[in-house]
């Protein structure tokens, strides 16, 4: 199993980058992916416990199922479909810091094919990575 973590901070309040962060469907307008598709709503709706959706970026299309969402501290999910791993979970923790939100992001998964850990926890890594940059850049309300 592998697993890794990053951190960021978001210079914005926990609340505001909650809502933010868990519409899903409002990421075509910041986080660099052409669409998101609701398949299923969660509670509450729409993207919370529950919620299936599908990411289309970079040529790929990632099913997620959301397994925990906390208000506004903690979200998790699971990997249905789309990529090239099994028995992938990941949390994201919402703390609040003097600069704004401390976000931790937890990922652990088994590849499919032995041997190719490492390069498919380097490309999550770094679209997680893009992913909060482009969070802490987000224009957010004052």
């Amino acid at each position: 199993m592998r697993q890794f973590e990053i951190e960021g901070t978001v210079p914005a309040p926990r609340p505001a980058v909650w809502k933010v962060l868990t519409d899903s469907v409002g990421w075509t307008r910041w986080a660099g992916v052409k669409e998101v598709v609701l398949r299923q709503q969660g509670d509450p709706p729409p993207d919370g416990l529950g919620a299936i959706r599908v990411i289309r970026a970079g040529g790929l299309a990632i099913e997620e199922e959301v397994t925990a969402f906390e208000p506004p501290k903690r979200m998790a999910y699971r990997l249905v479909a789309g990529a090239p791993v099994r028995e992938h979970q990941a949390e994201v923790r919402l703390d609040a810091s003097e600069s704004g939100t401390r976000i931790t992001w937890s990922v652990r998964f088994e590849p499919w094919i032995p041997g190719t850990g490492g390069l498919v926890a380097g490309l999550m890594r770094r679209g997680l990575r893009d992913l909060l940059d482009r969070l802490a850049r987000y224009p957010f309300e004052a």
